[in-house]
């Protein structure tokens, strides 16, 4: 292995300059190279969000992300960033702060492991997916938080973790391991959102349900979605669009009353 290659790298994209000295709300998006993290990411560039994305491997498509971003204005900075490393992780923060002061976190870096019972898993598969889904998600929003807190002398900001359906179906026979992980997120926002309430930062959830990306093939079956579409009550998958629409209510100011709060996106399933 290349050690060169386990370091976070930043591309940096710049617009115009005027643009650039106009921009006033930044937003960090962890896995923003693809799926849920991608589709937010380009609807929040649309909508004047300075971007900073981070992927863990995938440098091409996020790559073609941040360029969609661009295309909009907004500078961007797109990190290889692994959210198991802190070190990783603040370097991320320090990208988000070469494009101003950050108004807003997307918790969304997450991975599945393939379908499997419980009495198969192994204590491998539970560490990687708790350090990825849980570990990952804490240290973002501790850094989120000493950075926004006014209590820190900060301006204050808003937090959307990605959470699933999952957390509240179990996911049997498929992966209870993964939606275990994901109740730790929805306790993680419960508690945050009552801990720095009064310190300007809001912090809520969007739980996905089935939702067209490539999480379903990581999980060992690319066709879940159309499998279980007819257990929606809407009769079919989701789009990463979709929720990504949500996470950007959450963060406006049209929610400016909302904390504690989850914004299931899953068909009513």
């Amino acid at each position: 292995m290349n050690p060169a290659s386990t370091q976070p790298r930043a591309l940096h994209y710049y617009p115009p300059s005027d643009r650039l000295a106009a921009m006033s709300d930044v937003v960090l998006i962890t896995g923003g190279g693809r799926g849920i993290g991608a589709a937010t990411a380009v609807l929040l560039a649309e909508r004047g969000y300075a971007v900073c994305l981070t992927y863990r491997e995938q440098q091409a498509p996020a790559a073609v992300v941040a360029a969609q971003c661009m295309a909009h204005g907004v500078p961007v900075r797109s990190v290889r960033a692994d959210v198991c490393r802190e070190d990783d992780i603040l370097r991320a923060f320090d990208a988000a702060a070469e494009l101003g002061t950050l108004t807003a976190l997307v918790n969304n870096a997450g991975i599945v492991a393939p379908q499997s019972r419980v009495e198969d898993v192994t204590v491998n598969r539970i560490r990687e997916l708790f350090a990825v889904n849980v570990i990952g998600a804490f240290l973002c929003a501790r850094e989120a938080v000493r950075g926004m807190s006014t209590r820190n002398g900060g301006t204050g900001g808003a937090i959307v973790n990605i959470s699933s359906r999952a957390a509240v179906l179990g996911s049997p026979g498929e992966y209870v391991d993964y939606a275990a992980s994901k109740g730790a997120i929805d306790t993680l926002t419960t508690g945050l959102a009552r801990e720095v309430a009064d310190e300007g930062i809001r912090v809520n959830a969007v739980r996905p349900g089935l939702i067209e990306t490539d999480i379903h093939a990581a999980a060992g079956e690319p066709g879940r979605v159309r499998r279980l579409e007819g257990s929606v009550p809407l009769g079919r998958g989701g789009r990463a669009e979709e929720v990504a629409a949500a996470i950007a209510w959450l963060l406006s100011a049209e929610a400016s009353y909302v904390t504690g709060a989850f914004l299931d996106v899953g068909g009513g399933r």
